[in-house]
């Protein structure tokens, strides 16, 4: 591929903000996003921005007592478009951005910060009940239906005399019809764990040596075909999670990507076999999974084995010089993207080219 038919990452608009930012969000079928994170003085705060004529406009700010650290839009209604937070308390909140005074659900729902949160079953994504996982530094990954008080619908826990780890990253998957869904969870230690809800069991773990800083399914509404997980020293690894071998698991490829922390993965929604990796030395890398010709094989006793493929760099731009915090591309418009970072940055970027690839 030529230098001129690569794919270019372009800073589009960039806004310095006054706190710290730990995750963005795009409001769906809008121009909207949405930044959370805390204030110096202690507090959350959430703040809603539209792109106006190549500029960004605020919207609403709305400052909570606990800082927010994470939201998804995963398991809302493209009607109701409801924000759902993990904040530093351990507190699992839904909001209506347009009367953001009081939450339409809120559930104390781990005894520490929920690090992580992700949303299944809303805005016409995923078959089956609007559901949202979190995962916490208490060692826990719970899954709540918003249509449900107060408990989990399922709630995994280390067995007792297990050491318990700070769950990093968690991610739905598999949501393709009403029965089938799972959840990927990654822990401090390198643990990545796929528990299946339909059958409330543990179906697959590995360890990747170091710990999982994000975890993506390529999509959620589809039997599941790729994860992609990254970590602390520089790697990511792509799972083909078509074939689960009975002692071998599942295949995969690793690529040492950045030379610092892969702190977030996200797939570009309009062609899973892209996705951005955001580093902590503030730069993003676009890469390109290329299938093997054969995505199975038989080992020597005849058994169904995965074979992986392999993953090539597209392109790469350096944006700041703190982490990048947290990504989300535009579920609407290709190649359209917003990313933040620990300078207090939002950035919306434009990736452009990716329909020639």
């Amino acid at each position: 591929m030529s230098a001129f038919e690569k794919p270019q990452i372009i800073t589009h608009i960039q806004k310095g903000l006054n706190y710290t930012v730990f995750d963005c969000k795009w409001v769906p079928c809008s121009a909207k996003f949405v930044t959370m994170g805390n204030f110096a003085r202690g507090t959350g705060v959430i703040q809603l921005y539209e792109i106006q004529q190549g500029d960004l406009k605020l919207l609403r700010e709305i400052e909570k007592a606990k800082p927010i650290k994470c939201g998804t839009f995963g398991a809302t209604s493209l009607q109701q478009r409801y924000l759902a937070t993990g904040d530093f308390a351990g507190n699992l909140h839904i909001w209506n951005l347009e009367a953001p005074e009081i939450p339409v659900y809120s559930v104390q729902g781990h005894k520490e910060i929920i690090n992580t949160i992700d949303g299944v079953g809303g805005l016409g994504i995923g078959e089956g009940a609007p559901e949202i996982v979190t995962g916490s530094r208490d060692g826990t990954v719970k899954v709540w239906d918003p249509r449900q008080k107060d408990d989990p619908v399922a709630n995994m826990e280390p067995v007792q005399g297990e050491n318990k780890r700070d769950c990093w990253t968690v991610a739905f998957g598999s949501a393709y019809n009403q029965e089938e869904r799972v959840v990927c969870a990654g822990y401090d230690n390198g643990d990545i764990k796929l528990f299946d809800l339909r059958n409330m069991s543990l179906r697959w773990e590995a360890n990747i040596k170091n710990g999982v800083c994000s975890l993506e399914f390529d999509r959620k509404d589809i039997s599941m075909n790729k994860l992609v997980a990254t970590s602390l020293e520089g790697k990511f690894h792509v799972f083909d999670m078509r074939t689960q071998h009975p002692t071998k698991g599942f295949a995969s490829v690793s690529e040492k990507a950045h030379k610092s922390t892969v702190w977030q993965v996200r797939h570009l929604p309009q062609s899973r076999e892209l996705f951005l990796t955001a580093g902590g030395a503030g730069s993003l890398h676009l890469w390109k999974y290329e299938y093997p010709i054969q995505r199975s094989k038989k080992d020597s006793e005849g058994v169904e084995m995965g074979v992986a493929g392999s993953v090539s760099l597209l392109q790469n731009v350096t944006l700041s010089t703190q982490p990048i915090s947290s990504l989300d591309w535009s579920p609407d418009k290709r190649g359209l993207c917003i990313c933040s970072s620990f300078d207090q940055m939002v950035r919306v970027l434009i990736v452009t080219k990716l329909n020639k690839i």
